[in-house]
């Protein structure tokens, strides 16, 4: 349960080289200097190269949305962990529902992504959370319990110390709907519980857990009051510089 948040903003399928530039250049001068909390910023990948120069010297981290668990080889049209590497990447985003949904990840590939960014020294951020047919049928906390112990299957101590979970229940990315403080704060308790259970009390204090799921300027603030959230991974509000800084600065 760390004391500062950790804010993640993941542009999707957002945004040109330029005008990634533009909002960095933007961003730069609304967020405090001495802002207390870690920011990173997921562009596409197009845009990693031009956001890594812009960012030299700012205290905000780059990142991934995605990557291949492979190495290197004949898989056209990826990226590999060692090049969003090369392009500055402290980061990677895996396991968000937009690629379990769209592009029929599953758990086990989800695995064996977080297995080889962690051994190319990327902080993998692990997406896990409910659709709202699961909420519905009160099926919620076996489908974290799954997603998670297979997601981290093998993935040992040292390894979940470069691992923070963001909970985004489906039925609230992107639609304007959010799991209330509460409902968010449970999950987030119950993950803890999980994670003391797969590994022990430190990794379930220590773990970074966030929430995702259309947060905004205006919900931000009442979700960071919860004991067990330590952050937020945001979509359609960080794409509008003003917007991001104002729930970075909170």
């Amino acid at each position: 349960m760390a004391a500062k948040k950790l804010i993640v903003a993941n542009w999707k399928m957002n945004k040109t080289a330029k005008e990634a530039a533009s909002f960095i250049t933007d961003f730069k001068k609304l967020v405090f200097n001495e802002n207390p909390n870690e920011i990173v910023i997921c562009p596409a990948f197009i845009c990693l190269n031009e956001s890594k120069k812009l960012l030299k010297g700012a205290k905000i981290s780059l990142g991934a949305q995605n990557m291949h668990f492979e190495e290197k080889g004949a898989f056209t049209g990826e990226i590999s962990a060692s090049m969003i590497k090369d392009a500055g990447c402290k980061y990677v985003i895996l396991g968000h529902s937009e690629r379990r949904n769209y592009f029929s990840e599953s758990n086990e590939l989800i695995n064996k992504k977080v297995k080889t960014a962690l051994k190319n020294g990327l902080k993998v951020i692990l997406c896990i959370g409910e659709s709202l047919r699961q909420r519905e049928n009160s099926e919620t906390m076996n489908i974290i319990q799954n997603q998670i112990d297979n997601c981290l299957k093998t993935v040992g101590g040292e390894g979940i110390r470069n691992v923070i979970i963001a909970y985004e229940p489906v039925w609230a990315i992107g639609t304007g709907k959010n799991a209330t403080p509460e409902q968010a704060e449970e999950a987030h308790q119950h993950i803890r519980k999980i994670l003391a259970e797969l590994y022990n009390a430190i990794v379930s204090k220590d773990t970074r857990i966030i929430y995702g799921g259309s947060v905004n300027a205006d919900n931000s603030k009442e979700l960071f009051s919860m004991e067990n959230i330590d952050g937020a991974l945001i979509g359609g509000a960080s794409l509008d510089a003003k917007s991001f800084a104002k729930i970075c600065n909170y």
